[in-house]
């Protein structure tokens, strides 16, 4: 379980195709502190260290996580929101967090408000449950949405967020991975 304060952010350093399978490297000040068959988010995806590497570690995408997120577009160089695991004794500073990505959404809309960030977020489907002032995941960070409607919703970006995840390198267009808040999902499912 992770929580969406992100630690840190890595780079993607190497991809490398095996079947269906897609190893990752990722290089970040964090991977020399990591173990093999320890569960990390990637910007919002739940994946297991299978190697590690000198300032680097490796993780794996088998093919229902390449078509379910935003991973398969990914390139060398691109950065990634990393997040370890909530320890248990530790502070639960963003909302439960799954690392299990709902869907992709594309940034519709990105203005600068003169110290924070509006992001639009389209992800064209109204069977998900977003709430106003309710908690959402956009690429493994937990934030607020505002202006909901069927098929998007709005964030505010604080500096601190913009500067020290990878939402500086977003532009109108680009693919975020998003995961709904599994209190809402529980109870829509009791309702049906």
């Amino acid at each position: 379980m992770f929580t969406g304060i992100i630690e840190t952010v890595g780079k993607i350093s190497g991809i490398r195709s095996e079947g269906t399978n897609v190893h990752f490297t990722i290089h970040s000040d964090i991977s020399n502190e990591l173990k093999v068959d320890q569960s990390i988010s990637h910007d919002g995806i739940c994946l297991t260290v299978v190697e590690l590497g000198p300032d680097c570690h490796i993780v794996t995408a088998v093919n229902e996580t390449l078509e379910k997120t935003a991973l398969g577009d990914y390139k060398t160089g691109n950065k990634v929101n990393l997040e370890r695991s909530m320890l248990n004794n530790g502070r639960f500073d963003g909302h439960i967090v799954q690392g299990h990505v709902d869907m992709v959404g594309v940034v519709s809309k990105l203005e600068d408000q003169d110290g924070s960030w509006l992001f639009r977020i389209e992800h064209g489907e109204s069977e998900h449950l977003v709430v106003e002032k309710g908690s959402i995941t956009v690429n493994g960070i937990s934030l607020t949405c505002f202006d909901v409607t069927d098929s998007g919703f709005s964030v505010a970006i604080i500096p601190y967020t913009y500067e020290h995840t990878n939402l500086h390198d977003l532009s109108v267009g680009d693919k975020v991975n998003l995961e709904f808040d599994i209190i809402g999902k529980y109870v829509k499912r009791l309702v049906q």
